[in-house]
């Protein structure tokens, strides 16, 4: 699956949408890739996670004990992965602020790969490569959707991306005036 057969699939979802939008990482950007438009869809969705099953396949070396998904966002991608992989899908979720494996236990040595959405930053990513790690976890990678960095963002480990896609993005005080003349909206789903 190519980068263009990603983002058609979000464009056949009406998942790519244009304006002003204010990304969970705080910055702006003039795209925003709504996955949970995808996500409705159970077909898009296992196309996607069953391309991106197979590129985890092909870019690592042995079996995944399980894959890992961030809450809220690695839910469903991490779910329809493991589906494909054969492998439990289990998830962290923020409990005071910090990523926790609160519903399940894994034993140390256990070999993961955490899935996500769609990464920016790669902060959800490396919350959970810490949280995994402090388990006593082997991080084999951390897979994703779309990686909007196209590549330069450091997750602490591999990071096998389906797509690599880069939208502008910046910080509040430094935006374009085409960009500044829309008002924002903020449409992801964790408060800034």
């Amino acid at each position: 699956m190519t980068n263009e057969d990603v983002l058609d699939i979000f464009r056949q979802a009406g998942a790519y949408l244009e304006g002003h939008f204010i990304l969970t990482s705080g910055l702006r950007s003039p795209v925003f890739l709504q996955k949970a438009r995808v996500f409705m869809h159970p077909t898009l969705t296992e196309r996607l996670c069953r391309a991106l099953a197979e590129r985890i396949r092909n870019e690592t070396d042995g079996a995944i004990d399980f894959v890992v998904g961030p809450a809220v966002g690695g839910l469903i991608p991490a779910y329809e992965t493991s589906r494909h992989l054969g492998s439990p899908a289990i998830w962290v979720e923020r409990e005071n602020g910090a990523f926790r494996l609160r519903r399940f236990e894994i034993a140390p040595g256990a070999r993961v790969v955490i899935v996500e959405d769609i990464v920016t930053t790669g902060l959800s990513i490396r919350e959970t490569v810490a949280c995994m790690r402090d388990l006593g976890a082997e991080v084999v990678a951390a897979a994703c959707i779309i990686d909007r960095s196209a590549g330069k963002v450091d997750v602490g480990v591999p990071l096998i991306a389906l797509a690599e896609y880069e939208v502008p993005a910046y910080p509040a005080d430094a935006l374009p005036p085409e960009l500044a003349a829309i008002p924002p909206v903020k449409p992801g789903s964790r408060s800034l």
